[in-house]
């Protein structure tokens, strides 16, 4: 026994070939793939995305169903097309001139009319206009809102008259002077000024002056003279005569003459082209 034993010890390898002996293991399946497989976790992945996207889609779905509905509705429906235009602010012009100049499109889709261009048209077509609001006037309208130009002089043309605002433009000729407003009359040809100020320039110095005039001075105004730059003379009712001198200070000299005409209602002869030192005569 003890040789046995003494015999087993001295062969380890015989005891490690014993240990390995036997019919062989069977081979380990391999690893699915990473997210493969019905129940892979890509898969999961996947259905936990949809889970917490869903709302979102159906939000957007619902925008997109939204904004094409509101496009056919602005757009292609005949819920808001135009059908009544409007025009107000005239004096002068009638509303039927405004609405044939304006010519707005009646039975369009009123989201897709051009306000600009129909203003546009409006005061290429009625030089009288100064300015005009176009407005949507939902469901079915569109306003005009117009602001005309006011005459502050006027330049006798022939039988007729040219009406010219308080910027210098010349926007009408009518054949009856409009009460109230004075009417210009250069004699500047022999001016020794002649040369450095033209007639147009005259003519806006002589604007000017009718524009600074008092309300209740214009009113009584029949005549805007101009000699030169520095000579301008106003012709009043009554025969009264008033020196305005130059288109300076045209604010303090209207204060000023506003006054000698309270102070001295039967004087015939006004002096303003020093607004600080008045003069009046003739009373």
């Amino acid at each position: 026994m003890a040789g046995a034993t003494t015999a087993q010890r001295g062969n380890p390898g015989s005891a490690r070939k014993g240990k390995g002996s036997g019919s062989p293991k069977p081979p380990k399946p391999p690893r699915s793939s990473k997210g493969s497989g019905p129940r892979g976790p890509g898969l999961q992945r996947l259905v936990r995305r949809m889970r917490h996207r869903g709302p979102v889609l159906l939000c957007l779905l619902a925008a997109v169903l939204l904004v094409g509905g509101g496009s056919w509705v602005l757009y292609g429906s005949s819920w808001f097309r135009i059908e009544k235009v409007t025009a107000s602010g005239t004096q002068v012009l009638t509303p039927g001139q405004v609405l044939a100049a304006a010519a707005v499109p009646v039975g369009a889709p009123l989201a897709t009319v051009d306000t600009d261009e129909i203003a546009d048209r409006v005061r290429s077509r009625l030089p009288r206009v100064d300015s005009v609001d176009v407005v949507r006037a939902w469901p079915h309208g569109i306003g005009l809102k117009v602001t005309e130009r006011k005459p502050v002089l006027l330049i006798r043309k022939d039988a007729k008259f040219v009406e010219v605002d308080a910027s210098g433009v010349r926007f009408d000729t009518v054949p009856k002077a409009p009460a109230g407003v004075p009417v210009l009359e250069l004699s500047a040809a022999q001016s020794p000024s002649g040369r450095r100020f033209d007639e147009e320039r005259l003519l806006h110095e002589a604007v000017g002056v009718a524009g600074d005039l008092p309300e209740a001075v214009a009113k009584e105004t029949v005549q805007v003279k101009v000699g030169s730059y520095d000579s301008v003379v106003l012709e009043l009712t009554r025969g009264r005569t008033v020196v305005w001198g130059s288109g300076e200070q045209g604010e303090a000299k209207g204060r000023a003459l506003t006054a000698l005409l309270k102070a001295a209602p039967k004087a015939d002869h006004f002096d303003v082209s020093v607004p600080t030192a008045p003069a009046v005569s003739g009373s």
